[in-house]
């Protein structure tokens, strides 16, 4: 089962990027994405009629902003977009498809650079979820989408001139370490510990160009899933957003 995740910087602008034709051909099982941009009513009819897939959505309250959605061609038991804190709910930035064999969490973490009280949120949001999954220990559990954070210096490209930047703030990275100790496992590492390999790349400075990147776009697996995991990537080939697909193969 392939499951691809995503950080699009906008469904309506991604649409006409071609969008749809590396849908049909990346042939996953579940797509998840992150910051839609758009209530499910606007995401083009394409979109949201794609034969054989179920389309799920969670979006905020403010309008254009954030927004996650999950295509699966596998029908889940339960939907969540809540994790039991209306502080964190109502940004849309959480869904919960809970299947048979595993739950699936599709997260758009926040950005913490905007001010101080973003950066709060963010760590805030990190320490809440962490625990929130202790409800989930005896589940298979995977956890995808953009964490807004690189975890180690391999995991961008400019580690010491970013060290006061949010997104590699040392207690941001410590969130990670806390998803670590408290049991789950960063797919791709598990295959790769090379560097120069990115999910992001600033658009104002042409960083993709140059490959002047930051990884923060994870899947992040229970260590009970760990034995059915097969593969973990990052397309970094795709184009069409800021950040490229990363997919695991498992089960």
């Amino acid at each position: 089962m392939k499951i691809v995740s995503w950080n699009i910087n906008g469904i309506r602008a991604i649409y006409k990027k071609n969008f749809f034709d590396w849908f049909k051909n990346e042939k996953a099982n579940i797509v998840c994405v992150q910051e839609t941009k758009a209530h499910e009513i606007q995401f083009p009819k394409e979109l949201k009629e794609i034969d054989r897939y179920n389309l799920y959505c969670s979006s905020g309250e403010k309008k254009g902003y954030s927004g996650v959605a999950v295509w699966s061609k596998i029908e889940p038991e339960s939907i969540s977009t809540s994790i039991e804190n209306k502080l964190f709910d109502n940004e849309g930035r959480i869904l919960i498809l809970d299947f048979k064999d595993f739950m699936l969490f599709n997260i758009y973490f926040p950005n913490g650079g905007a001010s101080q009280e973003r950066l709060n949120y963010k760590i805030e949001f990190y320490d809440y979820f962490i625990e929130y999954l202790k409800k989930f220990k005896d589940k298979r559990v995977i956890i995808c989408g953009d964490y807004n954070t690189a975890h180690y210096p391999i995991d961008l490209a400019r580690a010491s001139q970013n060290e006061k930047t949010s997104g590699f703030m040392p207690k941001e990275r410590e969130r990670l370490d806390k998803l670590v100790d408290a049991g789950f496992i960063d797919t791709f590492r598990r295959f790769n510990k090379e560097p120069n390999n990115y999910t992001w790349w600033d658009y104002k400075t042409a960083a993709r160009s140059r490959n002047v990147g930051w990884r923060i776009d994870y899947f992040f697996i229970s260590k009970n899933a760990l034995k059915n995991l097969k593969s973990a990537e990052i397309e970094s080939s795709v184009l069409g957003s800021d950040h490229c697909p990363i997919s695991i193969s498992i089960f």
